[in-house]
């Protein structure tokens, strides 16, 4: 038992194991596999040990066991299954399923332990994009729909952006394949959210290109002066809430015209402000996701 005073609702559980209220409620009733706390008004609040038992449950019922079955063994013995079907499976959904739990009971330590597990037998970019990235857009509904509270994704995006920093300090020792060209990754100005064009750092340096790092909240002007630099550059940015959706074209195009026309060098934008883009730009190029950059960058 951990000592974290953490409830949730019902609906609160719905969100985060997928299984329908309506469905937890009759396994609650038919089954008796919650004993849920019960206000005034007779509405019911979970814990934390509560989502553990669900999520595990959930994770069970996906590879073919049934309710009833799970309802009859012990929490031990629910654990101990759910290991072994990990151990044997390598399974990422419950990778995911067990850092949902360590965000929410702020455990860095079953991060870390989770982590080190999928590392043994998998590189840091099939982690990111089976695990991590999945995770990330889920933690992104969640606090949409006021399950995630922004503390418990600050707790999370802390402990991936340690891993980036990790790998990241690992291959820039690698030797450089293209002294000409440099990518230079940046977000916009007040664009703070900086995991993904973290990790396209990773990848860009893991296959050997010189890559500079500016980070977040770059204003414009302060790109203009990279051709002064560098014979050839390739930027690269990731609008998540910035600009704003009106304010994106306006964006691109005035990029095009101050920073791009009349040099070789190009733009490259990710993230899921691009949706809201209307023309094609010259030296522009849109991405809907890391893997479809990354496929460009191998041909």
């Amino acid at each position: 038992m951990n000592n974290l005073k953490a409830v949730f609702s019902v609906k609160d559980l719905e969100n985060l194991s997928g299984i329908k209220a309506h469905t937890i409620r009759i396994w609650e009733k038919r089954y008796a596999i919650f004993s849920p706390s019960r206000d005034e008004n007779n509405i019911r609040s979970y814990n934390s040990d509560d989502l553990l038992k669900l999520l595990n449950i959930s994770f069970l019922n996906s590879f073919g066991y049934k309710i009833s079955k799970i309802s009859s063994l012990s929490i031990e013995e629910i654990n101990d299954l759910v290991k072994q079907i990990y151990s044997d499976k390598n399974n990422a959904s419950l990778a995911i399923t067990s850092l949902k739990y360590a965000m929410f009971n702020f455990n860095d330590t079953l991060f870390h332990e989770n982590y080190e597990k999928l590392a043994k037998t998998k590189t840091f970019e099939t982690i990111f994009y089976e695990v991590f990235a999945p995770l990330l857009d889920e933690i992104g509904v969640l606090w949409q729909i006021s399950t995630l509270k922004p503390i418990h994704e600050h707790f999370i995006s802390s402990l991936i952006r340690q891993k980036l920093y990790t790998e990241i300090e690992q291959v820039s020792k690698k030797e450089k394949n293209n002294k000409k060209k440099v990518f230079v990754l940046y977000l916009p100005f007040n664009e703070i959210h900086e995991l993904g064009l973290l990790f396209i750092n990773y990848i860009l340096l893991n296959r050997g290109y010189n890559t500079i790092f500016l980070g977040e909240s770059v204003p414009m002007e302060d790109l203009e002066d990279m051709e002064t630099y560098f014979e050839e550059v390739c930027f690269v940015s990731y609008f998540t809430v910035q600009p704003e959706n009106e304010e994106v074209d306006n964006y691109l195009e005035k990029f095009s015209e101050r920073i791009l026309k009349g040099t070789p060098n190009k733009l490259f934008v990710l993230g899921k402000k691009v949706q809201q883009v209307t023309k094609k730009y010259n030296g522009i190029t849109l991405y809907s996701g890391i893997q479809n950059l990354t496929l460009d960058l191998e041909n």
